[in-house]
């Protein structure tokens, strides 16, 4: 099958996403699932666990093939299909002007590395070379994201759960990615540990102007960041629009029950 021709991004969003499917031998992962993502807006994407929410986000993000539909991302004022990128390229991009956070920190840090270095290799990546000028943006987001100057040398593994996911969070955004993944970023963290992330989260978003796509089954979580927001159940959405609208007026039967779900707590 022949590619598409790639569209020009002029007038186009930062990521258009059509008829997407991802399917486990029977069952569905997701399927049929289109929108568009703009320049500094944030989606965030909810639904119980085996919604398809977590499946639709490793397709977006090039960390598993879809098998029907297309992902197509603003590169270099094109639309290109991520999905049809040779694998080098979409590794670049992966470096380059996407980042993904991880629930589990580790899964996104170097445990072995100091805290300053796990920010330094983002920066190699994309070609920093001088040692004085990585150590200097290092120190700046570590205080950016409320990690001690103190604590750069020391390894991950010396840090609590929320320190690694602020500094999950400073490795990431270090390089000023165009296009941000995160998956339950809050998820099995203290009550107020999770406040004081979400409100990093939500003040680096408006400073930097970040897009993101945000995976979560916690509402008050979108609530704070997303703009605009899609529900899926048994690899659908069911529900899409803007954030508050989608809260405050459910019409779906299930997001409904999402919602009041929340409410009785």
């Amino acid at each position: 099958m022949n590619a598409p021709a790639p569209v020009v991004a002029s007038d186009a969003p930062l990521l258009r996403v059509r008829g997407l499917e991802k399917r486990y031998g029977a069952r569905i992962g997701c399927a049929a699932v289109s929108f568009d993502l703009w320049p500094g807006e944030v989606m965030g994407i909810v639904g119980e666990s085996g919604s398809g929410k977590s499946t639709l986000l490793g397709c977006l993000a090039g960390h598993m093939a879809p098998d029907a539909g297309e992902v197509l991302f603003d590169v270099g004022g094109v639309l290109r299909d991520t999905a049809r990128m040779a694998e080098a390229e979409r590794r670049r991009l992966a470096r380059t002007d996407w980042a993904f956070v991880h629930q589990h920190a580790h899964e996104g840090l170097r445990m072995g590395v100091s805290a300053g270095g796990n920010v330094g290799e983002r920066l190699m990546a994309v070609g920093a070379r001088h040692y004085g000028d990585i150590r200097a943006q290092a120190l700046d987001w570590l205080g950016r994201v409320e990690i001690a100057a103190d604590r750069i040398d020391d390894r991950p593994t010396a840090f609590s759960g929320g320190m690694r996911q602020r500094l999950q969070i400073a490795r990431n955004l270090v390089t000023g990615p165009r296009l941000v993944f995160m998956d339950e970023p809050t998820g099995g963290l203290d009550v107020s540990v999770q406040a004081r992330l979400l409100d990093l989260l939500r003040g680096l978003v408006r400073e930097m102007g970040l897009s993101a796509i945000i995976v979560t089954h916690d509402l008050a979580v979108v609530r704070l960041l997303a703009d605009r927001l899609m529900v899926m159940k048994d690899g659908l959405v069911v529900e899409q629009g803007l954030t508050d609208q989608v809260l405050d007026d459910p019409q779906h039967a299930y997001t409904q029950l999402l919602v009041a779900s929340v409410l009785q707590v």
